[in-house]
């Protein structure tokens, strides 16, 4: 591939959640920093949600390997399971050994009696739920009372949950006030702008290993954030189709054109990519006005020098 040509040691724009890759800009450094702050406080739900590929699942990662030895971490990356299946899932993640016969209640009895062994070791049980806003109805309601379990001073269970802006609606919903009043801290993953976007390209490219001057020009950076809407995931594939397309011409840098031929490549992207065409109608509107109203004027003023010249005639026949 490319590599060598750019003097690489590895791809930059991999769209696998690589927490060696992880850029600390605002948002999601920010994100990083209110579970952390959360989590020492002994919150009992964290919500974080974002747009599809704006790096929840990395956050998630990067919070597991950044929790120290005081944390037990609990990780489900599908949360689509039912209550029975959700349950035995936890207690796997604690190390329980678990039974497909085994019921609601005796699940929720082991897992129960785990916590408060670990409460009684000093650790803090934090529990991680990804692509939350797939969890069905009766299982979210089965993690909510898991969060009930608590001494005196703390939970015996902290959640974590990550999940689409779809998940803040359903929260919406008057079934889940008794959950959204639990949830203490949130973010909104927001997309990058254009300066972010510049920093994440070059930030990727210096982890794999690139030491030269600035690889990708002013305007290919500049279409890069517009077409992608600066979602990571989106800026990854197309930043790798543009090396692609520079390496395959024998060019050294990333340039307008070589993002363009991206575009072209990516049929997900190419709706977002062109301008709105209402900005062209509206330009076209507005034209079209001009020349009516030029049109009107003309007619009018026309008007008006036939009737002075025929009012002229009249009176000079009188």
């Amino acid at each position: 591939m490319y590599l060598e040509h750019f003097g690489l040691k590895e791809t930059p724009f991999r769209l696998t959640p690589d927490t060696d890759f992880f850029c600390n800009y605002a948002s999601h450094q920010e994100a990083l920093n209110v579970l952390l702050i959360a989590l020492s406080s002994g919150e009992g739900f964290i919500k974080i949600t974002g747009e599809v590929g704006t790096g929840k699942t990395l956050i998630c990662r990067k919070l597991l390997n950044t929790l120290g030895e005081q944390y037990v971490t609990l990780y489900i990356p599908n949360p689509y399971l039912f209550p029975t299946g959700l349950l035995m899932a936890i207690a796997e993640e604690l190390g329980l050994e678990v039974d497909r016969y085994d019921g609601m209640y005796l699940l929720f009895k082991r897992i129960t009696r785990k916590l408060i062994d670990l409460k009684r070791e000093g650790k803090n049980v934090v529990l991680c739920l990804d692509e939350v806003q797939a969890i069905p109805d009766s299982s979210l309601e089965c993690v909510r009372l898991l969060t009930n379990l608590e001494t005196e001073k703390q939970k015996l269970l902290q959640v974590v949950m990550f999940g689409q802006p779809e998940f803040d609606q359903r929260l919406s919903r008057h079934m889940y006030r008794h959950l959204k009043q639990r949830i203490t801290f949130s973010y909104y993953l927001a997309p990058l702008n254009r300066y972010c976007v510049d920093a994440y390209v070059n930030h990727r490219l210096h982890a794999a290993g690139y030491t030269e001057k600035k690889l990708f020009s002013y305007g290919a950076i500049r279409l890069l954030h517009r077409s992608t809407r600066g979602i990571p995931r989106l800026v990854n594939v197309l930043a790798h189709k543009a090396m692609m397309a520079s390496y395959g011409q024998g060019q050294r840098t990333i340039k307008r054109r070589h993002v363009r031929q991206a575009i072209q490549d990516t049929e997900s992207i190419q709706p977002f990519a062109q301008r709105p065409k209402f900005r062209l109608a509206y330009g076209s509107f507005i034209a079209l006005l001009v020349v009516v109203s030029a049109a009107v004027g003309s007619y009018y003023a026309l008007h008006h020098m036939k009737a002075s010249a025929a009012d002229h005639i009249v009176a000079q026949a009188q």
